[in-house]
């Protein structure tokens, strides 16, 4: 069979498509598809970094110069994606420290 048979199915990874990762660079969780779905330990880890009143600032600094921040129509599209990009790294911080808040 070849791969104009399959239709797109040629183009998806074989098998689960889920799996463990884990390194010593800290990163722990499971791989959803191209998704990783960070463990109870490591949304843990985010809120005692991000609980206390440093971290509180430091995240507050963060969402200033990223979510907060308007730019005009005359921006360049290499700066936008850059700034979507450290915008997303925040709402992911904050979503983390959220989760080891709540017990999620």
């Amino acid at each position: 069979m070849s791969r104009s048979d399959k239709g797109w199915s040629w183009f998806e990874r074989d098998g689960d498509k889920s799996q463990t990762i884990s390194n010593d660079g800290g990163t722990n969780g499971q791989i959803l598809g191209d998704h990783v779905d960070p463990d109870r330990e490591l949304c843990l880890a985010y809120a005692r970094c991000f609980g206390s009143p440093e971290g509180q600032k430091v995240l507050k600094h963060m969402r200033a110069i990223t979510l907060e921040r308007a730019y005009g129509p005359n921006t360049p599209a290499q700066v936008l994606r850059h700034i979507e990009g450290q915008r997303q790294l925040v709402s992911y911080i904050t979503g983390l420290a959220q989760r080891g808040r709540e017990g999620g």
